[in-house]
């Protein structure tokens, strides 16, 4: 698992909003973990600049809010 980084807050269209902190940008679609090791959603949009990208996950959870300021990974590709 790597970390992909820290929620920021819910977006309007109730996406998970977080900022990369890993150096390896994942592949939309990508699955996100909980430190759990629970599935929260999948990595649904990568904006911002390439420098310090954002990342947008859609959840897959029915309280998405309850996750916010948590830390969520993705699963590291070979």
């Amino acid at each position: 698992m790597k970390r992909l980084g820290k929620i920021l807050h819910l977006s309007k269209s109730r996406s998970l909003i977080l900022k990369l902190e890993s150096d390896v940008i994942p592949k939309l679609g990508s699955q996100v973990w909980n430190s759990k090791l629970k599935q929260v959603g999948v990595v649904y949009d990568i904006f911002g600049p390439t420098s310090a990208p954002y990342i947008a996950v859609k959840p897959t959870i029915p309280e998405p809010s309850t996750c916010v300021g948590k830390i969520l990974y993705v699963a590291q590709e070979h």
